[in-house]
């Protein structure tokens, strides 16, 4: 089963992942978007980090549902937004219970990448961070280990498409061959995931 302590944990390895990861976020947000993915998110995870610090919500629900009110306030362009709404509803879904066990927790996260889906239109194949978030809901009822590298395999496969939605969709054939930068970031909180599961 899993308790607040372990969505504390998800949340805290996230921070430190986005912290590693913040150059080379920006660097593939430099190629098809603004340049501020990575500092967007790192500014956003750093303030949820020292939130959990300050606070202890007694559930997993509220662990997330914090996170994602956190990073709605702090995160700018598109990414705070989707990031907080994927987090917010994956806790609302979770509901008030002490704990959950993983197929509990799939379900709700199911029920934010659906939510994230509604708010920015986007469908796999869109080159967006729906290319990562599907194939890690749909494997994790085999694991988070087996969403960590679906996610993975789902950033990957955006270096070759065509961009249809967010800023990167100006650019047109431009986008093709550069990864898409906020999958890239799904699969980092996928990993970071399987890591708090790990400890």
């Amino acid at each position: 089963m899993l308790d607040a302590d372990f969505f504390r944990r998800w949340m805290t390895a996230t921070a430190a992942s986005v912290d590693r990861e913040a150059e080379r976020l920006t660097a593939l947000d430099s190629a098809i978007g603004d340049a501020d993915h990575g500092s967007n998110l790192q500014r956003g995870f750093t303030a949820v980090a020292a939130e959990l610090d300050k606070e202890t919500p007694a559930t997993p629900g509220a662990v997330l549902v914090l996170a994602g009110r956190k990073l709605i306030s702090t995160v700018g362009g598109a990414s705070g937004p989707l990031y907080g709404t994927l987090l917010r509803a994956t806790g609302k879904a979770l509901g008030d219970a002490p704990e959950v066990s993983e197929a509990e927790f799939a379900g709700a996260f199911r029920a934010g990448v659906d939510a994230v889906t509604r708010l920015g239109g986007a469908a796999p194949g869109d080159k967006t961070m729906v290319d990562a978030l599907v194939p890690a809901v749909d494997a994790l009822g085999d694991g988070f280990a087996a969403a960590r590298t679906a996610a993975e395999e789902g950033a990957a496969a955006t270096t070759p498409l065509q961009a249809r939605k967010g800023r990167a969709s100006y650019l047109g054939e431009r986008s093709i061959g550069h990864q898409d930068p906020g999958a890239t970031s799904v699969a980092l909180l996928v990993a970071a995931l399987a890591e708090a599961d790990a400890k």
